[in-house]
């Protein structure tokens, strides 16, 4: 397209060789260095199906579709307009690039407003999906191309230009005779005559379907993460709200039974995973029954969020009204176990319940696949040998076994779930909350054990959340104090 005077500035001159080569040289670089961070995100470990990273992909696309046009247009710049080929004579008047030209998405057009006569660049021939060997379109007959939504857009923009001398800076879609719908971007100027009115109009079409579509991932990707986070946000709220509605509202020592002789010194603990946001079906509870016993539970359902929340509720909530009823641990267990086996979703958990008898300082207790209880007693402490017992929901019909230990005055019981010492299971974590047998001889409250037993594994990181429930067998004397 020949050079003109604008209708505000003359044409630019263009940069010198050398700059354009840095440019270039640096856009090549930036390319590399962000197609090996998305190599890297790519190969991060995860699957790229959540919204993050599917967002981030998108990104990653754009970003590299971006540079790429960015490099072939300094290149253009730099070469200057390529060679006409020899085969097409009738292309090469019009100015066409050879094919696999840096110029594929990039044409020119001009209309003679004098004579009503249309010049075109090749490319954009190729743009528009109109026959090479077919007289230029005016500017009358170019919304003929243009779908029937965008063609005030484009009657507005050229009239401006024409009329009022506005720059013009716009897009519109056009339906190649393929059928394909190509969104295309249109910058121009009027081209003043020497009396000062307007005789011609050029133009550079450039063809950004791609980057549009890019864009249109990126923002499509960046909304679904955006209401990704405010359903984890929900969820992780209503999860909370209903772990503090289920799990005992009691702070501090409690003592249990308020009738008669307060024979137990209790607190507990919930301790929280690093990442907040998984609040998991971890539960403890003491609850004072109605014969006067004590029931003492801990468990925890497997996985996180609302749903396991939601189950463990439900779990807690049967396991306190079977209790009610008067049903022992063992038998309490087995129906558990069936509940979990009906429920609509398959959940696995595991749990320890205890019914103290105050009377005789008897403890009956059953396990499902979860840690025995430890006692303490003079100084040291020991596992109690568990009877059998699966996890709840592993199988049908499963029978649980029951064990009974007779108490002392000063002995004190410490029911848990697992991941309470983080980094460490198996007889290794064992081990280390037994090293606490001394520093729990001399505690004078159960809280006081609690309070040890946070300071020593609750400022460590953990991967999943636990709680400890301590119990501590005081004597008559002591409960009348």
């Amino acid at each position: 397209m020949p050079s003109h005077l604008s209708a505000d500035r003359p044409a630019a001159q263009p940069p010198g060789r050398g700059s354009v080569e840095a440019l270039i040289s640096q856009t090549r670089r930036l390319k590399g260095d962000v197609d090996a961070v998305r190599r890297d995100a790519q190969n991060d470990g995860t699957d790229g199906t959540g919204p993050r990273e599917r967002w981030q992909r998108a990104l990653y696309d754009l970003a590299l579709h971006q540079l790429n046009d960015l490099d072939e247009h300094l290149a253009q710049l730099r070469d200057g307009p390529p060679p006409a080929p020899a085969a097409a004579p009738v292309l090469a008047a019009r100015g066409e690039a050879a094919p696999g030209s840096l110029l594929s998405r990039v044409g020119s057009a001009e209309w003679n407003l004098l004579t009503d006569g249309a010049s075109w660049s090749g490319e954009l021939y190729e743009i528009l999906g109109v026959d090479p060997a077919a007289p230029a379109l005016t500017l009358d007959e170019l919304p003929s191309l243009v779908l029937d939504d965008d063609r005030p857009g484009l009657t507005s923009m050229v009239t401006d230009c024409l009329v009022d001398a506005k720059p013009i800076d716009g897009e519109f879609r056009v339906m190649r005779p393929d059928g394909a719908v190509r969104t295309v971007h249109m910058m121009g100027e009027p081209v003043l005559g020497t009396d000062g009115s307007t005789a011609s109009m050029w133009a550079v079409l450039r063809d950004v379907s791609e980057l549009r579509r890019s864009q249109r991932t990126v923002r499509e990707t960046s909304d679904s993460l955006q209401r990704h986070r405010q359903q984890t946000q929900t969820e992780h709220r209503l999860a909370v709200e209903l772990q503090e509605a289920v799990l005992p509202p009691w702070r501090g020592s409690l003592r249990l039974p308020r009738r008669g002789p307060q024979t137990l010194d209790l607190a507990a603990h919930y301790l929280p995973s690093a990442t907040s946001t998984l609040i998991g079906g971890d539960w403890y509870d003491a609850l004072e029954l109605a014969d006067g016993d004590t029931l003492l539970s801990v468990g925890d359902l497997t996985g996180h969020g609302v749903t396991v929340t939601s189950g463990m509720a439900m779990l807690l909530g049967a396991l306190r009204g079977m209790a009610m009823a008067g049903t022992e641990p063992g038998h309490l267990m087995a129906l558990l176990n069936q509940l979990l086996d009906a429920t609509v979703q398959p959940a696995l958990g595991s749990a320890v319940c205890c019914r103290y008898r105050p009377a005789s300082r008897t403890l009956v207790w059953a396990q499902a696949g979860h840690p025995a209880p430890l006692l303490f007693r003079d100084g040291t402490g020991r596992m109690l040998n568990a009877p059998d017992g699966v996890l709840l929901g592993a199988t049908s019909g499963a029978a649980y076994g029951q064990a009974e230990v007779t108490l002392r005055p000063g002995d004190l019981i410490l029911l848990h779930t697992d991941g309470l010492v983080p980094g460490h299971s198996g007889t290794d974590a064992l081990d280390r909350l037994l090293d606490l047998a001394e520093r729990f001889g001399t505690a004078r409250t159960a809280q006081d054990c609690v309070r040890t037993v946070v300071e020593e594994f609750g400022a460590i990181e953990r991967q999943d959340d636990a709680c400890v429930l301590i119990a501590r067998v005081t004597s008559q004397d002591d409960a009348r104090a």
